[in-house]
């Protein structure tokens, strides 16, 4: 078998984990989704560095929810100087602007992505979002995050601020897989499982509306025919992600 097809075999593994571990904390996040839609609050999700795709994969696509608000400052991304997101997130103080900027409130809920869930800006993000009275997801590794230190100085880590934890199943580096005769790991995983998991509170969010006889605002493809009819249904909640 090649490398390539024992690391997607790797990779399903930890898929299957996720499914096994994860329900419960799927359905209480899929839960504080709702009620901030229902109650009339705004749903975002962040992240820095890589994590930040993940936050991305679920704003306004094709099958996702039209409420959801992401907050993708360029400061924390990849594109521009190497290292530059790495140095940022790293900075106290950061995340007040951010919180600021957005308007999160009371009856918000935020989905904060960080694998290690070790660095100022996460850490900030969700500290700073629970005192404002918004209810906070974490997407994390505990594998990685409970063997490492707080780069806060408040000591904590994400998944200990969260009121609810998705775990990512990543193993410490993230990079967990093993070819032979290479002694460095590679190929990650907190970006494929983080996306499933992000994706399966999202099903659960749809499921939970519609059982509540409730329409849940889910877009289609701009590219697929009709598509653009019908998310203009949805403009009222679009024209708050502008």
């Amino acid at each position: 078998m090649s490398a390539a097809i024992e690391y997607l075999e790797y990779l399903v593994g930890k898929i299957e984990e996720a499914a096994e571990t994860q329900e419960v904390n799927i359905d209480k996040a899929a839960d504080l989704v709702v009620e901030s839609f229902l109650s009339g609050g705004t749903v975002f999700t962040f992240g820095t560095g890589h994590s930040h795709l993940i936050a991305e994969e679920i704003y306004t696509r094709a099958g996702g929810l039209a409420f959801i608000k992401a907050i993708l400052p360029e400061e924390v991304m990849l594109q521009g100087k190497l290292g530059k997101s790495t140095l940022i997130e790293r900075l106290d103080g950061y995340a007040a602007v951010l919180l600021e900027l957005y308007g999160v409130k009371k009856g918000d809920t935020i989905m904060i992505i960080s694998n290690s869930g070790r660095n100022s800006v996460p850490v900030e993000m969700a500290m700073g979002a629970k005192e404002l009275g918004a209810s906070v997801i974490a997407l994390t590794s505990l594998k990685h995050s409970e063997q490492v230190e707080s780069r806060h100085k408040s000591g904590m880590r994400l998944f200990e601020i969260a009121d609810v934890t998705l775990d990512n199943q990543a193993e410490l580096g993230d990079a967990g897989f093993y070819v032979d005769g290479c002694e460095t790991p590679t190929g990650p995983v907190s970006d494929a499982i983080g996306i499933a998991l992000a994706q399966a509170m999202v099903v659960s969010v749809v499921d939970k509306l519609t059982r509540g006889s409730v329409e849940a605002p889910i877009l289609r493809s701009a590219n697929s025919d009709g598509g653009d009819a019908h998310n203009a249904k949805f403009e009222k909640y679009l024209k708050d992600l502008r």
